[in-house]
Parts: structure tokens; sequence; C-alpha cells
């Protein structure tokens, strides 16, 4: 069955992985950014996520509930922890000091997992697009994985405003 899985899996979404993959391990390091690049990937993964759920679950309402609720959640709670409070201004640069982590790469192979797995079970079974537990459990994973992005970006965008730099979106 994997065998026939993998076999059947168009060759593009290896070369998404590949790329999601590149800019993960891009992640772990230490890097000098304006304030649009540090929030342009939790901005992106946060649509695609938003973009997987209404791909599937357009019909049910309660799939986009699912994902916003796990997002609100995921966004308070890594507040909560600090998630993104690392990073630091660099004021000779207007920049940020983003340090590396192996979280983004973490979330970032979360998401594609979910969405390789969802789609692999609407594969085999298209009904579960009208399933409801089904719906609700891809969108809060969606969701959730998303959260902790949306707050790391939220993070960078609350250091640049504490220390007063409107030059650093440009």
């Amino acid at each position: 069955m994997l065998n026939g899985i993998l076999q059947h899996t168009p060759h593009w979404v290896w070369g998404a992985l590949a790329v999601l993959v590149s800019l993960g391990i891009k992640q772990t390091l230490p890097r000098r950014r304006t304030l649009c690049f540090a929030t342009a990937v939790p901005i992106a993964m946060t649509a695609l996520s938003f973009y997987g759920v209404m791909s599937v679950f357009a019909q049910q309402s309660i799939a986009l509930a699912a994902w916003a609720a796990a997002v609100l959640a995921a966004v308070a709670l890594s507040h909560a922890v600090g998630v993104g409070s690392k990073a630091r201004r660099l004021a000779s640069e207007e920049r940020l000091l983003v340090p590396g982590s192996w979280v983004p790469m973490m979330l970032i192979l979360g998401l594609f997992v979910i969405r390789f797995g969802a789609n692999i079970m609407l594969a085999i079974h298209p009904d579960l697009g009208m399933d409801t537990l089904f719906a609700i459990s891809v969108s809060f994973a969606y969701g959730a994985f998303s959260g902790v992005f949306l707050a790391r970006g939220l993070a960078m965008w609350r250091i640049a405003r504490q220390a007063q730099l409107p030059s650093m979106a440009y």
C-alpha cells in the first residue's frame, strides 16, 4: 500500500517538499531580516494552511471555525511561552536579528505531513471530504501549526513596534 501511495504521488509534491525542507533548514541559522522579510514565512504558511482547509472543506463552516479556534489558541499559548521573543532589534541596521531555530522546520514538516496525509486519506476515501469529524480534526491541526507560525511573526512585529522602527518594514 505504501509503495502504491508513493508511486501515485505527483512528482511536484517531492519538489515542493525539497523546497520546504530547504526553507526550514535556512530557518535554523541566525539571520538579519527586515520586518517584512521576517514575517513573510509565517504569513505564507498561515495562508497555505487556510487554503488547505478551504480547498477541501469549503462546504463545512465548522472546519473554518476549527481552524480559526486552533490558530487563536496556538497564538495565545505561543505568546504565553515566549515564542519568537528571542529576536532582537539591530538599531544600526534597522533590522531584526532572528536567532536560528528548528521550530520552523518542525512546523513546516508538520503542515506538510498533515496536508499529505489528509490528501492520501481523501484519495482513498473521497467521502471523508464531507465527514465532519475528519474536517474538524484536519482543520484544527492546520490551525494549530499555523498559529505557532503566526505567533512568531507577531512577535517580530511586537519587537519592532516596541523599538519604534517604522522604517524597518521597507
